[in-house]
């Protein structure tokens, strides 16, 4: 925690953040997890944040992953990539927990200007059902790799996700099951790091009702905001965020 900030001070602003994190995956379904660690690196450690995001995480996720008819279909043509997020979490296990140099916050900043620049250009990947046999464990592990080292799960397994040319609910619900799992296996990461521990999981727990009110509100804001101009909004607050970060960090 942040020596310039107060207990409650930090409080206030994880609640907050998370109700803005539900708000944003209410309307577009996704953002949770970027919003909540890339905001709340502002004021504490990226494990930390980390650590928060585990039960809003999971629980919004598993009820994203359950409220369609595909989770069988998915498990068995996915389950190849949700392996590499678990062999690669726990290779990169204590990158978070053992980072006193910064790398950890520069790589999610890095991570941050990355996604955000994928979302804005738009671009339309395609990946052959015939690569999928050898494509998926690596990009698997590499996801892993990248959410032990920044609490982030989103590279390169959202990119991937969208390239297979899944059915618009199906799509949903692989990112629901990619971001279960990788939920999963950064808890158990952080847990055994030291990180993740009863007091951390109450505050986690906490944030849980904020981030349901966002998804309520974001889900009924949804039927009158138009989605793509929310995500624009999204993915220009992403970069605005993480070059903002990645300056004050290379200033010091």
């Amino acid at each position: 925690m942040s020596t310039m900030h107060s207990a409650a001070q930090v409080m206030s602003f994880t609640m907050m953040t998370f109700l803005l994190a539900g708000l944003v995956k209410g309307v577009i379904g996704m953002g949770l997890p970027t919003i909540a660690v890339g905001l709340l690196t502002l004021v504490m450690p990226p494990a930390q944040a980390a650590s928060l995001l585990i039960i809003p995480s999971f629980v919004t996720n598993v009820w994203q992953l359950v409220a369609g008819p595909s989770c069988a279909f998915l498990l068995r043509r996915l389950w190849p990539m949700m392996l590499g997020i678990g062999v690669g979490t726990w290779a990169g296990a204590g990158l978070l927990a053992q980072d006193a140099g910064g790398r950890a916050s520069v790589t999610l900043n890095a991570a941050l200007v990355v996604y955000a620049i994928l979302g804005l250009t738009r671009i339309d990947l395609e990946v052959p059902r015939t690569w999928e046999s050898w494509l998926s464990l690596p990009i698997g592990a590499v996801t892993g790799l990248v959410t032990a080292a920044t609490g982030l799960f989103v590279i390169p397994a959202v990119p991937y996700l969208g390239s297979l040319g899944l059915e618009k609910e199906d799509l949903v619900q692989a990112l629901g099951l990619s971001f279960t799992v990788s939920t999963l296996a950064l808890a158990g990461s952080l847990f055994f790091g030291g990180i993740f521990d009863e007091s951390v999981a109450g505050t986690s727990l906490l944030a849980l009702a904020p981030a349901f009110i966002g998804m309520f509100v974001g889900q009924r804001l949804r039927d009158r905001a138009k989605p793509a101009t929310f995500r624009l909004c999204f993915f220009l607050g992403l970069l605005g965020l993480g070059m903002h970060q990645l300056t004050r960090l290379f200033s010091k």
